[in-house]
């Protein structure tokens, strides 16, 4: 990280979903090199700002990645007489509060830089995921444009897309709507072969879609595609056809993935199917018609339900 400043080494570590500790001089007494409320980062590999360097530095950082290493949310005071003990001989004494916050990172590799990506990566670069945008096509990816060149998107130029199929982390969602149909379907194969990704979803028509499932079926008759391959992607609700609100459309899928992903203490969901995990197409295909008619009404009544919910809940808080 290109900074030195422990505000901003703050903001880039939630931003790629990175692991700290933030240190702070919680009291100082007597003599010591820094006052109460001062404040470093410390990473796994790095240190940002200083609470006074020294030894007292030194101990606090390896406190610091020891509490960092045993990857739970917590928080730590510990005392520090500035004695012969720690080599200083300032004669006070601190209290340094650790703040550890693990590593979040939620990995999304996108295909394909056309018109829908260039709308969906800035919506998806304010929430905290780690984003791989990947093309073939150095110049659609705009390396030098502000709005792209954040900390949690790194764009790849890449003949070879599906080598970094094969190379993603565990987990990763993967969104797919490169400009080739078939380099999409050997990118969805791909990525069937591993068991590990949770999400594999394809921007496409129906028709498209239901091509795509029939040939997997043929070919991977043993692939769990259904509850994992998802097209067309995106909220069933939000309407339209304009770059920007296909990308809405999607950001809010993963939107909703990703608080899925929270509320079950970001335990593995590789084996969950999502709740459109079989895409609009295809959902409940194998059900009688009744079934899927109750099923419809029910889901309408539980978002009405929900959207009344959040509404008064949003009222509450502007009273």
């Amino acid at each position: 990280m290109n900074t030195n400043k422990w505000y901003d080494a703050l903001h880039q570590c939630q931003a790629q979903g990175k692991g700290y500790v933030l240190v702070t001089v919680l009291a100082a007494a007597g003599s010591t090199p820094r006052g109460n409320g001062t404040k470093m980062i410390v990473t796994g590999d790095e240190t940002f700002d200083t609470i006074g360097g020294g030894h007292l530095e030194f101990a606090a950082t390896e406190q610091a990645r020891s509490l960092l290493a045993a990857n739970e949310h917590t928080q730590h005071i510990e005392h520090y007489p500035l004695s012969s003990k720690l080599g200083q001989c300032c004669g006070g004494a601190v209290n340094l509060l650790f703040e550890v916050m693990i590593e979040q990172c939620q990995t999304v590799q996108i295909y394909g830089a056309g018109h829908v990506a260039h709308a969906l990566v800035p919506l998806l670069a304010q929430l905290p995921l780690q984003i791989q945008w990947i093309d073939s096509r150095a110049d659609l990816l705009p390396q030098n444009d502000a709005k792209f060149n954040v900390a949690n998107v790194e764009m790849i130029v890449s003949d070879e897309p599906c080598e970094h199929i094969s190379c993603a982390p565990a987990n990763s969602w993967l969104v797919i709507m490169t400009h080739n149909h078939q380099l999409d379907y050997e990118l969805v194969e791909t990525a069937l072969k591993r068991p590990d990704l949770p999400f594999i979803g394809m921007i496409g028509s129906d028709t498209k879609a239901k091509r795509f499932s029939t040939r997997i079926a043929t070919r991977m008759p043993d692939a769990d595609s259904p509850e994992r391959f998802v097209s067309p992607i995106g909220v069933l609700n939000i309407p339209g056809k304009r770059p920007i609100e296909v990308a809405v459309s999607i950001a809010g899928q993963l939107i909703q993935r990703l608080n899925q992903h929270d509320d079950a203490n970001q335990k593995s969901v590789a084996t969950t199917p999502s709740s459109q995990s079989i895409g609009r197409n295809n959902a409940h295909r194998n059900a009688p018609k009744d079934t899927d008619k109750t099923t419809q009404k029910n889901q309408a009544k539980r978002e009405k339900q929900v959207r009344a919910w959040r509404a008064s809940k949003e009222l509450k808080d502007l009273l």
